[in-house]
């Protein structure tokens, strides 16, 4: 026995040693972020009032804004994993400051760790610079190096770094908090403007954080617009009385037109809560009906997969044929709303839009909670079959031209003819059908918030998919109809050029159709764009549906037209306005593709802030680029 004593007190020795390092591991630190410089961006008595989606998308841009910080003074984007709870109860304590008793964590969603993990495993400024490469940084400096104050400045610098995220950033990110799509905005306000994050316009730039100051500056500001505001009096009464007029027959013409737009919903009614009241003839399908419909959810009948869940083809028990989507991971919490949304997005028609049979919700002991919608079935499938698919006869251009007008119709109906009005969120090649007139169907409309992905706190996930997202949903989730406008565009120059919204140029470079599109017309090469079909139109119809594609996919919201105006546009011979410059296109280098594969395949994705959509491109030699979207093929059928 005493001959094993020293090795025994040897062992006791080093256990006695590697305790506390192991137990330091587990130790929370003190949070290395500084949340104190929000405190300027409070507005005091003049904060608005806000839900608590939109207070959750502030705490989300706040956040952010302190990471910049941090990585401007550490070369760091994230705090340690270990200070994740203590900056959590930091954040919490200057929130309860502004918002009393409400929980951030809880109420918008977040996991503790997310706030020390980001994208691709980045957590320094060198990793950061090494990635994405000198000449892309150069583009966002160029770019995002002035005041930013003003719009225009601002869209291009945040053009750029969306093109920086859809190229570069393509992996994963782990949460919501400071994933792919946030990363390039983080770093550029830290390093790309001389100002710096917590500079006002920067904050309103890049992280939409548009609280006003009471500053010296501003209240000289607002003495001076008293001032002309006294002296114009009597000149704003006049202006004042024309507009009420011009106001009063504005609402004329909207009222006669809505109330044309109403009549063509089948089912007359006025508002949402009248459309669920009997109106409709949705049918509650039986999970039983449903399955056997599918023959059991036969692979055989899979017509389409998506991060939703799958779309299978199936026949009803009086022999027509149907589209049915299931979604995935559902739970019953949810089910009285999911109803409600479909009867409402039920009683929106028109011949544009696809037109939903029926639904079914229902739990069962094998499969668990099942949520399934019902569609009529679309013979000629998707646009994305008939451009990017399997079919190689190409669409003539009477075919397109009636494709695009249809799509158009069934978007401004959406917007304008739809009570309540109806914002897509996913306008992609994919969700526009073809009935067997190839009469254009738009599908998925409404449905977005009930992915995965947006079942809850909706408004701080961006639904859609990259390369068709607006630059400022992409970024910031900030959704009007004019993000459908840009994504409608995006379907557009598809349609009219053959290539894919991502797509490998000639140079085997990552390319988007928006830039190349533009710099065609910017050449005064519009008829570039336009590929060889069929039954080619006449040179001024087929420019004119490439310009408006062009002002549609323009970067800058305020630019873009109302689905509206385009129906206008290509409906009659409204001339197109004239469009509004745009930054100088991303077009990352063929040694910075190389370094993501050395199978000669890159993937192009976007988190959207919160979610990942991945494309594979085999990088061909033809320009076009045929890669699948593995998310996507063939979604809404």
């Amino acid at each position: 026995m005493s001959s094993h004593t020293p090795l025994f007190l040897l062992l006791l020795a080093l256990l006695s040693l590697s305790a506390p390092v192991l137990s330091q591991q587990n130790v929370t630190v003190p949070c290395p972020l500084n949340f104190t410089i929000l405190q300027q961006f409070d507005p005091g008595s003049k904060r608005p009032q806000m839900n608590q989606n939109m207070e959750c998308q502030y705490i989300l841009q706040g956040l952010r804004l302190v990471d910049s910080h941090y990585l401007q003074l550490t070369g760091n984007f994230l705090p340690p994993p270990n200070a994740s709870d203590s900056c959590w109860s930091a954040y919490q304590t200057l929130a309860d400051q502004f918002v009393a008793g409400f929980d951030i964590r809880s109420t918008c969603g977040f996991d503790t760790s997310w706030i020390s993990q980001g994208c691709m495993n980045i957590t320094t400024k060198a990793q950061f610079e090494d990635l994405v490469g000198q000449t892309a940084l150069r583009d966002v400096v160029s770019n995002c190096n002035q005041s930013l104050e003003n719009n225009s400045p601002c869209a291009a610098c945040t053009t750029s770094l969306s093109s920086l995220s859809a190229t570069y950033l393509t992996g994963e990110s782990i949460g919501n908090v400071s994933g792919c799509t946030a990363y390039p905005s983080i770093y550029a306000a830290a390093f790309a403007n001389p100002y710096g994050p917590t500079d006002h316009g920067n904050a309103k730039c890049f992280f939409q954080l548009d609280f006003t100051t009471a500053s010296s500056g501003k209240k000289t500001r607002t003495l001076i617009l008293i001032v002309l505001v006294a002296c114009g009096f009597g000149l704003l009464v006049l202006i004042g009385g024309i507009w009420f007029s011009w106001h009063k027959y504005e609402d004329y013409i909207f009222n006669k037109r809505r109330k044309a737009a109403n009549d063509r919903i089948e089912s007359g009614l006025g508002n949402a809560l009248e459309s669920i009241s009997g109106s409709t003839t949705l049918v509650k399908f039986t999970f039983e009906e449903i399955s056997k419909a599918t023959k059991n959810f036969s692979r055989d009948n899979i017509i389409g997969r998506g991060g939703y869940g799958n779309v299978y083809k199936g026949t009803l028990a009086d022999g027509s044929e149907v589209a049915l989507k299931r979604f995935k991971n559902c739970s019953a919490a949810g089910d009285a709303n999911f109803a409600h949304e479909v009867e409402v997005i039920a009683s929106v028609r028109h011949v544009n839009l696809v037109a939903l049979r029926g639904y079914c919700t229902a739990t069962t002991h094998l499969v668990g909670h099942q949520r399934i919608i019902v569609c009529d079935l679309m013979k000629n499938g998707s646009l994305h079959d008939h451009l990017f698919g399997t079919f190689e006869n190409k669409l003539s251009w009477p075919i397109r031209q009636r494709i695009a007008l249809g799509t158009a119709r069934g978007l401004a109906y959406l917007h304008d003819g739809a009570q309540p009005s109806i914002i897509h969120r996913d306008i992609k090649a994919n969700n526009i059908l073809l009935d067997e007139d190839f009469e254009a169907k738009v599908a998925d409309f409404g449905l977005a918030k009930f992915t995965p992905e947006g079942m809850t706190h909706l408004s701080t996930r961006v639904a859609g998919t990259m390369g068709y997202l607006a630059p400022e949903y992409a970024l910031y989730g900030q959704l009007t109809e004019k993000s459908d406008v840009y994504s409608f565009g995006v379907v557009m120059l598809e349609l009219l050029s053959g290539k894919k919204a991502l797509h490998v140029n000639n140079d085997e470079q990552p390319s988007l159709v928006t830039d190349w599109a533009w710099s065609m017309v910017r050449e005064g090469k519009a008829l570039d764009v336009i590929e060889d079909m069929p039954e080619k139109g006449p040179p001024e119809v087929l420019e004119k549906y490439v310009l408006v594609a062009v002002l549609c996919s323009h970067p800058q919201l305020y630019a873009r037209p109302t689905m509206d105006q385009v129906v206008k546009m290509l409906e009659t011979d409204l001339s197109v306005p004239s469009i509004p410059e745009r930054p100088i296109p991303l077009v990352a280098e063929i040694d910075d593709i190389e370094r993501y594969s050395s199978s000669g395949s890159i993937q192009l994705s976007s988190t959207g802030g919160f979610q990942t959509y991945t494309f594979e491109s085999s990088l061909p030699r033809d320009h076009k680029g045929d890669g699948e979207s593995s998310g996507s093929t063939t979604e809404g059928r």
